[in-house]
């Protein structure tokens, strides 16, 4: 009488992604097979696979990195099990410390993948990756447009040109640019000097309104329900609900508060040695966009919710800048309710 085997035959594939070429290794649920590199085109290893492994059930892992999630939706579309992880979660021996090659590292990620060791992080969808991009490039302007103000009121501090007292502050008004381009040089270089600087300055101003509207718009009109949701809240406008739509994704995918804010990074750094505990403030893993507006946005809501102030009132006199993360951690409860439950948040709702 013949055996047959029944336990489906599993496939194991350790990639290592990089912009010219990659680096796998195939490993059976039996044995290893092989690793070889090959240019950086999903279809060349599906072909390999399907001709050498066509009754296998396929999972592959890499590593997050600067190439995105673009190869994992395709093999996704195989139908093939994807693990995308963070660099710093890979179990590695010592000896790797000091022998690390792309031969070493993806052999690694196929055997911690077929021990079930690897923590997968989000795959975000094409969608909500270039909205993410969006957001980030807003990001970027608004740190060019403070640079240039930083370098223009150096500049007038160099030539010993002093600014009056009531523009000397962060908001620069339309009485302050005309100034600005009103102020007598006695050559014409520092006048053409300032004047580019304002030229940059200008044409970032304007981008950083276009991007924004732009931003706002598309959530308002792809991911209304919550993105209004979310503005419902005290303390989050437009901007902050795109951020939240675009960093997360999914909100619904969290099974509670608790998970929520870890992603965020709105949990403390703690290290625990018998009875010593020493506590780091809050994590460096961490969404650090995101994490930075709610922690802006927590000092708009002390002003907005009472029951935001009632509670930040309760820690007076502790250090602010520990409390105002405690507020932004109370806020993400109150962001992940509103979007399980489908309902605005309403003045008075405890949560």
């Amino acid at each position: 009488m013949q055996s047959q085997m029944i336990a489906t035959p599993k496939l194991f594939i350790g990639l290592d992604v990089h912009k010219k070429s990659w680096q796998a290794h195939l490993r059976t649920d039996i044995s290893d097979h092989k690793g070889f590199s090959l240019p950086p085109d999903p279809e060349i290893l599906a072909n390999y696979v399907f001709k050498h492994f066509p009754d296998h059930q396929v999972q592959l892992s890499y590593e997050a990195g600067c190439c995105g999630f673009s190869a994992a939706r395709e093999f996704l579309n195989l139908g093939w099990s994807v693990t995308v992880v963070n660099p710093a979660d890979i179990p590695h021996m010592d000896k790797q410390l000091y022998q690390k090659t792309d031969k070493i590292d993806c052999r690694n990620l196929a055997k911690q993948l077929q021990l079930g060791q690897l923590k997968p992080i989000y795959i975000p969808t094409e969608d909500q990756e270039q909205l993410r991009s969006l957001l980030r490039q807003r990001n970027q302007l608004v740190k060019q447009h403070r640079k240039v103000k930083s370098n223009i009121k150096g500049l007038l501090l160099f030539h010993g040109i002093v600014i009056p007292p009531e523009f000397d502050n962060p908001n620069w008004s339309k009485n302050f640019q005309q100034w600005l381009f009103q102020i007598p040089w006695s050559h014409i270089t520092g006048f053409q000097c300032l004047h580019s600087k304002l030229r940059i300055y200008k044409l970032l101003d304007q981008e950083i309104l276009l991007t924004s509207n732009e931003l706002r718009a598309y959530c308002r009109k792809v991911h209304t329900t919550d993105y209004y949701l979310l503005k419902s809240i005290p303390g989050i406008g437009g901007i902050l609900s795109a951020a939240i739509l675009a960093e997360l994704g999914d909100i619904r995918r969290f099974n509670n508060e608790r998970q929520f804010a870890n992603c965020i990074g709105l949990v403390p750094g703690i290290h625990q040695s018998s009875e010593t505990n020493n506590y780091m403030g809050v994590t460096p893993r961490c969404k650090a966009l995101l994490r930075s507006y709610l922690i802006e946005s927590a000092w708009i809501a002390i002003r907005l919710d009472p029951g935001i102030q009632a509670f930040y009132r309760k820690h007076v006199g502790k250090n602010p800048k520990s409390v105002i993360v405690k507020v932004a951690h109370k806020m993400c409860r109150r962001i992940l309710s509103v979007i399980k439950s489908g309902k605005p948040y309403q003045l008075g709702f405890s949560a």
